[in-house]
């Protein structure tokens, strides 16, 4: 099925939609990806992560997205619909997409760790499947980014410092610091 095209302008219309339900996920605790299908122009559904407040390691913003668009729509096929999500979709995520027929894709940021529509593989314009769909990434990428990367950031716990590692004059080791290692 050929999509129409879609202006640049709608993409990011969209997209900001999947960032706000990025927000919404991180008001949750939750890893800030969000998701929105869109149909004619018009929402047909929207997701965030909420794989730790249902404790359900498939609740990503994609899935959730798409779980409810079929119950908008009732019906498994997704045809005519676009995804926007912030992040590059899982493997998993990536299956459901294919599965659900969805026939265009919009995200934000590569995710280089878990990506699979062209991080680390393509599965959903994989030759041997039954369904290839249409790609536009990069769409408010650095918005996206920045939003993840504060997120992790403020998770993170700071390293304790073991060595000083400014170099000495004398080439000798450098001095231990915090009482490490004695």
């Amino acid at each position: 099925m050929q999509m129409d095209e879609v202006a640049p302008d709608q993409d990011e219309r969209w997209m900001r939609v999947a960032l706000a339900e990025a927000a919404a996920a991180e008001a949750l605790g939750e890893v800030p990806v969000g998701a929105v299908i869109v149909r004619g122009g018009e929402v047909v559904a929207t997701g965030h992560n909420l794989t730790h407040t249902l404790q359900d390691p498939t609740a990503h913003a994609e899935m959730v997205a798409i779980r409810r668009a079929a119950q908008a729509i009732g019906h498994w096929r997704l045809l005519e619909c676009t995804l926007y999500v912030t992040l590059e979709p899982c493997t998993m995520c990536s299956g459901g997409i294919v599965h659900a027929r969805i026939p265009r894709l919009v995200f934000a940021a590569h995710d280089p760790k878990a990506g699979m529509v062209g991080s680390l593989g393509n599965l959903v314009q994989h030759p041997r499947l039954n369904h290839r769909v249409q790609l536009t990434t990069g769409v408010l990428a650095e918005e996206a980014g920045d939003v993840l990367r504060a997120f992790f950031r403020s998770r993170r716990k700071p390293r304790a410092a073991t060595f000083d590692v400014s170099a000495s004059p004398d080439c000798s080791p450098p001095e231990q610091v915090s009482g490490q290692g004695e």
